[in-house]
């Protein structure tokens, strides 16, 4: 008897679209059940069991105790420019984050920077992406995803973060965002995940254009976000640098599995 396609839940965002270009356009399409979300969602429908793998926020993989697919994932060494974190008072007054409902890893990621940097703990608030509406309900506010690469952040009054690079800054690591990972991976998952990524890989230009369209960004953007910013591919220094942030993540939540 032939084994049920794995239900797949992807990103919806920019970020992921090479890691799926082969599942959706390429040799891997068909094989797999493939559907699309945010990334909080992605882990959710994990745990409630209506997904079989995500590409899910690797702090939700720490706090599910998940094995993760070796090879590829969402990472970037330095600036990120699709997670930033704004404040209008002075970063050691912030006492109250919006953050982005869709995030996990970066939420976690700002709690870290903003008490190793400044020694602050705020309390954090959970709201849709508009930084407007953010800033008005709290000092500082977290975009991430497609909603950032929509800001042109210099152009804002407010002081702000690049949370790749403050994360760079602070440890001299990569920072990885996510992962695929599931309760009861396939063999053939690697395999699977690798390939579609090698055939996105190749056809970015490709990818470049149908996304700057398709989401009414710039292409010089996507262009320099694809080619310069985001890492498709988990080495051991992405792994030292997620080792690092786990760490640290587990002196604000105990609870982790590490």
């Amino acid at each position: 008897m032939e084994s049920p396609k794995p239900r797949v839940a992807a990103v919806s965002y920019l970020n992921s679209v090479p890691l799926v270009w082969g599942l959706t356009q390429g040799p891997q399409k068909g094989l797999a059940d493939v559907s699309f979300c945010l990334p909080a969602e992605c882990a959710d429908r994990l745990r409630a069991g209506t997904a079989d793998i995500g590409l899910i926020p690797v702090i939700e993989a720490a706090r599910q105790n998940l094995p993760a697919v070796p090879g590829t994932g969402i990472a970037c060494e330095g600036e990120v420019r699709s997670i930033l974190l704004f404040a209008k008072t002075p970063w050691q007054a912030v006492r109250r984050v919006a953050v982005d409902k869709g995030s996990r890893t970066s939420v976690m990621l700002t709690r870290i920077i903003l008490r190793e940097r400044f020694g602050i703990e705020p309390e954090l608030l959970v709201m849709r992406p508009q930084l407007a509406p953010m800033l008005a309900e709290a000092d500082a506010a977290l975009l991430i995803g497609d909603a950032a690469l929509r800001v042109q952040p210099e152009r804002h009054p407010y002081e702000y973060l690049d949370l790749g690079a403050a994360w760079k800054e602070l440890t001299g690591l990569p920072m990885v965002f996510a992962r695929w990972a599931g309760p009861h991976l396939p063999p053939d998952a690697q395999a699977l995940f690798d390939g579609s990524w090698h055939y996105g890989e190749e056809r970015l230009p490709e990818i470049i254009d149908h996304q700057a369209d398709r989401r009414g960004l710039p292409r010089s953007l996507v262009r320099e976000y694809l080619n310069r910013h985001i890492r498709f591919t988990i080495g051991p220094r992405e792994l030292q640098g997620l080792e690092t942030y786990l760490n640290l993540a587990a002196t604000l939540e105990p609870a982790l599995t590490l």
